[in-house]
Order: structure tokens, then sequence, then C-alpha cells
């Protein structure tokens, strides 16, 4: 099977894990980048991850305790990505509707 035809078979899939991909990957990279660059930097690249992981870190941080560094919660908010991809995964293939690995 090509690959353009399992991504629009399983669109409903991949879109999500894609978006939840970019946003871990994200998330890692602001860490990274966060000992480069201070917290209020006028670079255009750590703005934009950032702004991009801000919305992610306002969700995380309600259940987070007050106690926690912001880099912490940055990597702790990659993991809870990575599990909410793992969690889709796993939602998928019980309902039966996870792509098929070849073989």
């Amino acid at each position: 099977m090509s690959a353009p035809i399992e991504f629009y078979e399983y669109w409903y899939f991949h879109i999500p894990n894609y978006l939840l991909a970019v946003l871990m990957y994200s998330m890692i990279a602001r860490f990274i980048l966060s000992f480069a660059f201070s917290a209020d930097s006028r670079n255009y690249i750590y703005r934009a991850f950032v702004r991009l992981t801000d919305p992610v870190l306002a969700l995380v941080r309600p259940i987070t305790p007050r106690a926690v560094p912001l880099l912490v919660t940055v990597v702790f908010s990659a993991i809870w990505l990575l599990v909410a991809r793992f969690a889709l995964l796993a939602g998928f293939a019980a309902a039966g509707l996870a792509p098929k690995v070849a073989g």
C-alpha cells in the first residue's frame, strides 16, 4: 500500500497524532533553546516556540504544583503530550481503527 493512500485511509488518526507530535517536539525545542536565550529574548525563533507552546503550558500548569519551575513544567508538558499520543494510539487500536503495521 502506498503512503498517500494509507494517509487518506487513516486521516482521522494521522492528523491528531501529527499535531500532538509537533507540539511535543516544539516543547523539547523550547526546553533546549531556553538554555541559550533568556525568557524575554527578542529572538524570533525562540519567541515562535514560546507562542506555539504557551497554550499547552496553560493546560498543564493547573495540574502542576506552583513550586515547580517553568522549565520543569515544559518537560512535563512534553511527557504529557507523549502520553496523549500513546493514548490516542491505544484508543484507536482498541476500537479497531488504528493503521495496521505492514508485514
